[in-house]
This record gives C-alpha cells, structure tokens and sequence, in this order.
C-alpha cells in the first residue's frame, strides 16, 4: 500500500528537531500496510499526577498516521498530507516503560486519508485508540 520505499533510519531523520523526537519515539517496524513506533513513558510524556499524559498519546498517534500518509504519497515535493482531524479514547494508564503504536489504513484516498492508530503497553493490553484523518493538499498552498 505504501508507494515510497524507505528504511526505518530515513523515517527516524524525519523526526529531528521535531515534537517527536523531543518526546523519544521512535520507528520500530514498517510493514506494506502499517508502521510502529515506540515512546518512552518518563518525565517527558508524564502529566502531573506521573502518569501518561493522553497529549502524548496523540503525538504518537498524529506522528505515525502523518508519516503514513507521506509514504501514500505520489510526489511529496507536489502534495502535503496534514492533519485534519484526530480523536483519541484513552482506555488505559501507564506510569513508566514505553507504548507501542502502532498505524494502519482505513482510508487512503485521493485528498483524505484516514487511519486507525493502536497504542498498547509493554503487555500488549491497549492504552489507546485513536483515529486521524489526513487532508492531502498542494505544497504551494
């Protein structure tokens, strides 16, 4: 599904100097129909109270989904895929360790995209789900 061929080191560049690479993901496993990525749970993902914070859950989220839609895209230098919309059920807390998520396609259309996002903790049990919907646009815009 994805039309861009690249390796998990040229996908982790993306994420320099970025909201992403501040908070320590980074990609573990892309397949022909998904990507996962890992995020610590420390004191740059905790919200006050030392757990989680469901913000950080979303930039997991907003990260895989955006770079999979990038990888859906015929000519990145032409079109841009950014967010429009994202929402979140945050199902579970988790205090320290890493969550994996973990992005898969709903819809991978000409000008949206839509996609299913799978947090899940160190044993597998889900954390939160999440779904975003990508506009494609023109890079002149």
């Amino acid at each position: 599904m994805f039309i861009k061929s690249v390796t998990l080191q040229a996908i982790q560049s993306l994420s320099q100097n970025t909201l992403s690479g501040h908070l320590g993901i980074e990609f573990t496993e892309i397949g022909p129909d998904h990507i996962t990525a890992r995020m610590p749970v420390d004191q740059r993902t905790h919200q006050p109270f030392g757990i989680l914070h469901g913000g950080a859950s979303v930039v997991l989220a907003e990260t895989l989904g955006s770079i999979a839609s990038f990888l859906c895209l015929p000519d990145s230098e032409k079109q841009h895929a950014v967010g429009l919309e994202i929402n979140a059920n945050h199902l579970r807390s988790v205090k320290e360790g890493f969550v994996y998520g973990t992005v898969k396609p709903v819809h991978v259309g000409r000008s949206t995209h839509v996609w299913e996002i799978r947090i899940v903790n160190e044993q597998d049990k889900p954390v939160c789900i999440s779904r975003l919907t990508v506009a494609v646009v023109n890079a002149d815009r």
